[in-house]
């Protein structure tokens, strides 16, 4: 069940505090770099999980940062793993993440946790799409290619984490990351319409003409089209040699979550032809951001292009929405042609955005010796999975 774990009082000398829900948001309201995974409707999707929400002050009293910490306890004991998905929400430009980040540590100690894993939100590197196209071939990964630019902010904050000891999770591609390392963005802050089509490369833009041709219609879903979408999403699976382990009833909680929190959070897409769903895709907005989140699609009538089409008008409603950045999710790192994933990476590529590398998901242990071992075991286990 997601419900507030009962942590003790407050951390006076941190000012690191329980939030109230109302407060949570009210302050993640401000932010511009939320990611939908620090929302509250994101703790009662993870039902399996004991999540509470806290804030730290600094010098001058007011709210300065905020975390959503999800705890899953360790069988047969009273010790949990903390987790804080592609958070917490702080200032990672600052110098001295001690000031936070020490009190935090604190507070989940408290809380009985054994060991934490963060997302901080800095980007590392990122490779524009003629680049990474320009450099496919056997055997190459994208970390092979020297990046079109590299983050000085992601390069600092990952050498102050490891200076105090937290250790980057799964090697050099993330694959033990439970959030994608690498991800696609697509750029929309000060482009037109006319400029994003003019950025795709002329596959996408043959595909949507022809989807058009073809009376491809695009239609807003709703919950009563979930059960469509999760059958389309196991024939992709099946179809792509993926699976993500989710159920229906897992889908139909995270609508009814986010659009419980925020009516139109998450939406469901709909690519109709001739009274047939072919293509359906969710995209969840939070601020200025928009995240294609999962896509599904028919075996048959592929030649009609629903995908493309579809995509093209979220990305449309994602700019008049407001929204600075599409984050077309997670990408696989191989720029190996004969690699089956490479085909999701070719296919965004299309769009003309950006493979970010994040700095990934970091890991510390709280220290001691039933902590260490704790870890050393939880470790073990997802090793094994």
């Amino acid at each position: 069940m997601s419900a507030l774990l009962v942590t003790g009082d407050r951390d006076q000398d941190a000012g690191v505090r329980a939030l109230t829900v109302a407060e949570y948001r009210s302050f993640l309201a401000g932010r511009a770099d939320v990611s939908f995974l620090q929302c509250p409707s994101w703790a009662e999707v993870k039902d399996q999980w004991f999540s509470e929400r806290v804030g730290w002050s600094l010098d001058n009293g007011e709210l300065a940062g905020a975390a959503q910490i999800l705890y899953r306890q360790f069988p047969g004991t009273r010790k949990y793993f903390a987790y804080l998905p592609e958070g917490p929400v702080a200032d990672w430009a600052d110098p001295e993440m001690d000031r936070w980040l020490g009190p935090l540590l604190r507070h989940l100690r408290r809380a009985g946790a054994f060991a934490v894993r963060i997302g901080p939100t800095p980007a590392y590197r990122r490779w524009d799409a003629a680049r990474l196209k320009a450099s496919t071939g056997a055997g190459r990964r994208v970390g092979d290619v020297l990046a079109t630019e590299v983050d000085p902010l992601g390069s600092a904050v990952a050498e102050r984490l490891r200076t105090r000891g937290w250790k980057r999770c799964g090697g050099d591609d993330g694959d033990a990351d439970a959030q994608p390392r690498h991800v696609f963005r697509l750029p929309l802050a000060g482009r037109g319409t006319d400029e994003l089509w003019a950025g795709f490369n002329q596959e996408w833009r043959r595909n949507v003409r022809a989807a058009d041709r073809a009376g491809v219609q695009i239609v807003a879903g709703g919950a009563r089209d979930l059960p469509e979408f999760y059958r389309l999403l196991r024939i992709t699976e099946e179809r792509d040699g993926f699976r993500l382990g989710r159920s229906l009833a897992y889908y139909e909680q995270q609508y009814a979550a986010l659009n419980a929190e925020q009516p139109g959070r998450m939406r469901l897409c709909l690519a109709v032809h001739q009274g047939e769903v072919l293509a359906a895709h969710t995209m969840i907005t939070v601020g200025r951001r928009v995240w294609y989140q999962t896509g599904a699609s028919a075996d048959h009538r592929r030649e009609v292009r629903p995908s493309n089409a579809l995509q093209w008008q979220m990305i449309q409603d994602a700019r008049a929405l407001g929204a600075e950045v599409y984050d077309m999710r997670g990408v696989p790192s191989t720029l190996d042609p004969r690699d089956r994933p490479f085909g999701l990476l070719r296919w965004k590529l299309g769009t003309g955005g950006q493979v970010v590398e994040t700095l990934g998901e970091w890991e510390t242990s709280m220290g001691g010796t039933t902590n260490n071992a704790l870890y050393r075991a939880f470790q073990a286990y997802l090793a094994r999975r």
